[in-house]
């Protein structure tokens, strides 16, 4: 027999808020839960292993529209799976294309870090520092 959680015990799981999981379920993007017989919702290990895959697209940053949009295939069925794939294809290849911006982002961080570390060790910057005029308050347009 298959156990079912409580959206306590769901939230807990997932590290959403039972607020976030009412929700992902008003906006489509999970399929309505079913419910114990005190209205309770109760969620099955496909609902969740579900949930868990809408975190790895919102961890990828994939917009809520597209989101919903893929949720709504899903609950069409096998009849949308090569549009499905598709769009997670797509999405994909914005991933890697981010993955290789940040990297070059990375690359340019760590060699100015490396630039600084070098000044640091030639002791470029060792009582070269100008101070800034101390602030008094008065702008040109504040003269008395």
């Amino acid at each position: 027999m298959e156990s079912h959680l409580s959206i306590e015990e769901a939230a807990q799981r997932t590290g959403l808020t039972a607020h976030t999981l009412r929700y992902y379920e008003r906006v489509g993007l999970i399929a309505p839960v079913p419910r114990a017989p005190g209205g309770q919702r109760r969620y099955a290990a496909a609902d969740m292993a579900w949930i868990e895959f809408l975190l790895r697209l919102r961890t990828t940053n994939m917009p809520i529209a597209k989101v919903q949009a893929f949720a709504q295939l899903r609950s069409a069925g096998n009849a949308t799976v090569t549009d499905r794939r598709q769009m997670l294809e797509l999405h994909l290849a914005d991933v890697l294309a981010h993955i290789e911006t940040m990297q070059q982002s990375v690359h340019a961080l760590q060699d100015k870090i490396k630039h600084y570390r070098e000044l640091e060790k030639e002791g470029l910057t060792h009582g070269k520092r100008k101070s800034l005029p101390a602030r008094t308050g008065k702008t040109p347009g504040n003269r008395r």
